[in-house]
């Protein structure tokens, strides 16, 4: 597929590399040289210097020979203006846009096909409030992600010494939950991947990813970690547009508190929230005004400033000073890596968030949802069964059946629609049918697109 990406920001590097990484035909368009030359340097594609909104610059990039534009400048006008040129000049069959201004949600009739033909607009700012809100609900996880609706969900936990099934191997998960079933779909040691097996034990401070039915998830986490109390007192450093969107997403029992470096801002928060979040105006790295704030009865401490030092030494400040659990947005990836699992308990990289995103709407086949582990270490689809078993090579075949490529797992179906849906999770002998929702996890890249291809029909099937 040909690619054109506007952006060589950190969700658009990000997402070169996974598409390059599956051998799709990318180009890159930045007003930056030196970035540019960066990213050519490391990955096997094109680089064009200028404006994304430029008509010559886009003739140059390819814009007339593109399947796909994803526009992910920094500039929402930017984007929206590359849009419409490709759409109305090039013909772009397909366009994706980020947008960070909350207006263009209010208005679709704007970004429309009336308007700047956007196919596809996504919100980071969005993606990120709604992972920081499932965390908070589940404050035991490192990483919750849902899908089918909701029906199904894939939690990351970090093993603690103690717990029921630590030291013990996977296959105890049935005798330990009799009446749940669950699938135990990767596990992380040191940094490394491990597809697990039944014999594999699981040891402590392995981050445990498994999969199981939105209502029985609790019950799963008990076997691996003690459970934490709800979250109840809450403290968000930064009042951006993040910070703003959790505080009014949260509501209910829970009244945090936001610290905001800009007096102007903080006033605008104080309007905006109405009573619902107590606003302060101050620096999150002051020891004197979190002390003041008794941080240490925090349950959770979420740095969410623009400026990723910044949200690390408040984060780590909290935490030593008491705070149950912290978070930090962690733009650089490398500071994400080294800071999670030490003192910070939850290190959220947002080009990450994105990244998946976007790569739902990239993927061939039907593909319902997609989500990146452990900052892209691995990669959770869920694909569309459809055919039979003529004319596609899962439909009609045990799991154990389907040629799978090494490194790849089937960890859940869910069969069916509405209040009778079924979550079967993917025992070697059960079979898939049509238009069951496939959960896949995925720890090589390299091998997505013969997973995609796996799923596709044959032509037999619009016969």
């Amino acid at each position: 597929m040909k690619i054109l990406i506007l952006g060589a920001g950190r969700v658009g590097q990000g997402l070169a590399e996974s598409l390059v990484s599956e051998r799709n035909d990318v180009t890159v368009v930045d007003r930056d040289p030196a970035v540019l030359q960066q990213l050519q340097e490391r990955l096997d594609l094109r680089t064009v210097q200028g404006s994304g909104s430029n008509l010559d610059v886009l003739r140059r990039a390819g814009a007339e020979d593109a399947d796909l534009l994803i526009a992910v400048t920094a500039s929402d006008e930017v984007n929206l203006v590359a849009c419409q040129i490709c759409a109305r000049s090039f013909n772009t069959p397909r366009r994706i846009v980020r947008l960070r201004e909350g207006q263009w949600a209010k208005n679709p009739e704007v970004i429309g096909p009336d308007g700047f033909g956007v196919d596809v607009a996504i919100s980071p700012e969005h993606t990120i409030t709604e992972t920081l809100h499932r965390l908070i609900d589940i404050p035991e996880a490192l990483q919750v992600l849902e899908f089918a609706g909701g029906r199904v969900s894939l939690l990351g936990v970090r093993a603690a010494e103690g717990s029921p099934m630590v030291r013990h191997p996977i296959r105890d998960l049935r005798q330990h939950l009799p009446g749940i079933d669950a699938r135990v779909v990767a596990i992380f040691r040191r940094g490394r991947a491990i597809l697990p097996e039944g014999e594999t034990c699981i040891e402590p401070d392995d981050e445990v990813f498994f999969l199981a039915a939105t209502p029985d998830i609790r019950q799963v986490v008990r076997e691996l970690r003690r459970m934490d109390s709800p979250v109840r007192r809450v403290m968000i450093a930064g009042g951006g547009n993040v910070g703003l969107r959790l505080a009014e997403a949260i509501g209910g029992d829970v009244t945090p508190k936001i610290i905001e470096g800009s007096r102007t801002r903080c006033e605008e928060l104080a309007q905006r929230l109405n009573g619902r979040a107590l606003v302060l105006h101050g620096d999150a790295t002051d020891e004197e005004l979190l002390e003041q704030e008794n941080v240490a009865q925090v349950d959770l401490f979420l740095a969410l400033t623009n400026d990723d030092e910044n949200n690390i030494m408040s984060a780590l400040l909290a935490k030593r000073m008491g705070a149950r659990r912290v978070l930090a947005l962690i733009n650089r990836k490398a500071y994400a890596e080294l800071m999670e699992g030490t003192r910070i308990d939850i290190a959220l990289t947002p080009s990450q968030v994105t990244l998946g995103e976007l790569l739902k709407y990239v993927r061939r086949g039907d593909v319902a949802a997609v989500h990146t582990l452990r900052r892209g270490a691995a990669e959770a689809l869920e694909l569309i069964a459809h055919g039979d078993s003529r004319t596609s090579k899962v439909v009609g075949r045990r799991i154990e059946d389907i040629a799978l490529p090494a490194g790849v797992l089937i960890g859940a179906l869910v069969r069916g629609e509405g209040e009778g849906a079924q979550v079967l999770m993917a025992h070697h002998d059960v079979v898939v049918q049509s238009e069951d929702h496939c959960i896949l996890f995925v720890t090589k890249r390299r091998t997505i697109p013969r997973v995609e291809k796996l799923f596709q029909v044959s032509a037999g099937f619009f016969g």
